[in-house]
């Protein structure tokens, strides 16, 4: 029988999984931008309720819940830097190799969120809190409709951005890539990582930096998937 091979993916429809982020997407876009996924504050029931309760949709987070900066939890932890939040993150969720995993890290970001009623944000999806800003972000750079794909984009569908954007949609969830149909501007999440990649002209990331309550950074030449680790 002969194997069946996937062909290679789309630059602009898809997220590397490994390496260096800019030479990944080389010839496709000029500069991308590390989204770090808000903590999350409830402020109708406990932290321990909500981490244990997976009924809770996108709707009841953004009437209910309130999102608290990397750098704010910096603070309040007294970690170094975001590098050793994204590391305690993926220290709690098993997403490194054992030698770039810390335990301590792990621990000790826990034991700072928990007293004070936060909630880590989850891996491999798009952010409830942010999911809205970024698309009215890319509304604002002239788009009403985008592709919606799924991991490798072996199936994608067309949607209205607007629609997306209603509390009830599920269209984004899950792991997937939203892209512009003109191939500019791209969103897309990671396995294993709490934070999203939004790749586009240096002009797009520019102005995305700009934004406050998008908190994060533009890749250098230099920047890897695993760029707590990495760097």
């Amino acid at each position: 029988m002969t194997a069946r091979v996937l062909p290679e993916p789309d630059l602009y429809a898809v997220c590397p999984n490994e390496g260096p982020i800019l030479p990944f997407y080389q010839g496709a876009f000029e500069a991308v931008y590390v989204l770090l996924h808000p903590f999350i504050r409830p402020l109708a029931t406990s932290a321990e309720h909500f981490r244990n309760d997976d009924s809770i949709d996108r709707a009841t987070i953004l009437r209910t819940c309130e999102p608290v900066t990397w750098a704010e939890v910096q603070r309040l932890t007294g970690f170094n830097s975001l590098a050793e939040i994204d590391v305690a993150l993926r220290t709690q969720i098993a997403g490194l190799r054992e030698e770039f995993s810390n335990r301590a890290l792990a621990t000790r970001l826990r034991k700072s969120i928990e007293p004070v009623g936060l909630v880590e944000p989850s891996e491999g999806r798009f952010s409830d809190l942010s999911h809205n800003k970024v698309l009215s972000f890319i509304q604002q750079l002239g788009y009403e409709w985008v592709w919606i794909g799924d991991e490798h984009c072996t199936e994608r569908k067309l949607r209205w951005i607007e629609d997306l954007k209603d509390p009830s949609s599920t269209a984004t969830q899950g792991n997937c890539s939203v892209f512009t149909p003109n191939k500019k501007v791209l969103w897309t999440t990671h396995w294993d990582s709490h934070f999203s990649f939004l790749c586009g002209s240096k002009d797009v990331i520019a102005k995305l930096a700009k934004r406050p309550e998008l908190e994060g950074f533009e890749c250098s030449a230099n920047t890897e998937v695993h760029w707590s680790v990495c760097g």
